[in-house]
């Protein structure tokens, strides 16, 4: 006996806009049905039902596209033809996958009427996407906020100190508060004086020699200096410690 497919075809019809209670739009009835059926991602997680912001950020959030259907002559002996329309969410290349994953499912179902089998299969593959979506997002943010700490924890910790990174510290931070400077002149004038510049330096030298014929007795009138004796005072060599060699000095015996 010869299949009805004109038959078949109107009790598919009849059956699918029972099952998705309204959702089911057609377009075209004659010579052959043209119709469309929403999909739409599933977040179990929002609690299901009862509408509410959940729900409205789930649907925008969400991938979702209207997938569009035309018998051919000998459906479902032969393979109907698929669209995809207004897709919403989709990523690149994601309506080249779908379509390819609609092909798989109508070569497993030919000979049996199957655009329930289709669009269950393509609704599973959105929500399989979805998922994914999801789970790459959470892992991006938990990436973002691990890094934002790893940024927060150096922070505090500051840079490990060596030797080496000590000293350039260190010695910067000596020029920058002129500690270097003070350290310089301080040791300058530390340093040991010659005789000649402790005899240059303190005026009180030049008198010595007067105090102590004063305190002699001996009239400061009848002091004399012979000046010749000082012309050449630069060139002497006068040092502190004169006063050690001559201790070690023993002239010699004539």
């Amino acid at each position: 006996m010869e299949r009805n497919y004109r038959e078949d075809q109107c009790n598919e019809i009849e059956a699918l806009d029972s099952i998705y209670c309204g959702e089911l739009e057609v377009l075209v009835s004659e010579p052959l049905h043209r119709f469309k059926l929403p999909i739409r991602t599933i977040d179990y997680s929002c609690g299901g039902g009862g509408g509410g912001e959940d729900e409205e950020e789930q649907e925008d959030d969400g991938l979702n596209c209207m997938l569009v259907f035309s018998y051919t002559d000998k459906y479902p002996d032969t393979a109907p033809l698929v669209e995809i329309e207004d897709p919403e969410n989709f990523r690149d290349g994601y309506e080249e996958e779908l379509l390819a994953h609609i092909e798989a499912t109508i070569q497993e179902n030919i000979g049996i009427e199957m655009i329930f089998s289709l669009v269950s299969s393509a609704q599973e593959w959105l929500n399989c996407k979805y998922d994914q979506l999801k789970s790459d997002a959470e892992n991006e943010k938990e990436e973002a906020k691990r890094r934002q700490e790893e940024i927060e924890r150096k922070k505090f910790e500051g840079t490990r100190v060596t030797v080496e990174t000590f000293m350039t510290w260190k010695t910067k931070f000596e020029l920058e508060m002129g500690i270097t400077e003070r350290k310089e002149k301080t040791a300058g004038e530390a340093r040991k004086l010659t005789g000649k510049e402790l005899f240059l330096r303190d005026n009180t030298l030049n008198e010595s020699d007067l105090k102590f014929l004063m305190d002699a007795g001996e009239p400061i009138e009848n002091v004399r200096i012979d000046e010749s004796l000082f012309q050449n005072i630069d060139d002497l060599e006068l040092d502190s410690d004169d006063d050690e060699d001559d201790e070690d000095f023993v002239p010699d015996e004539k």
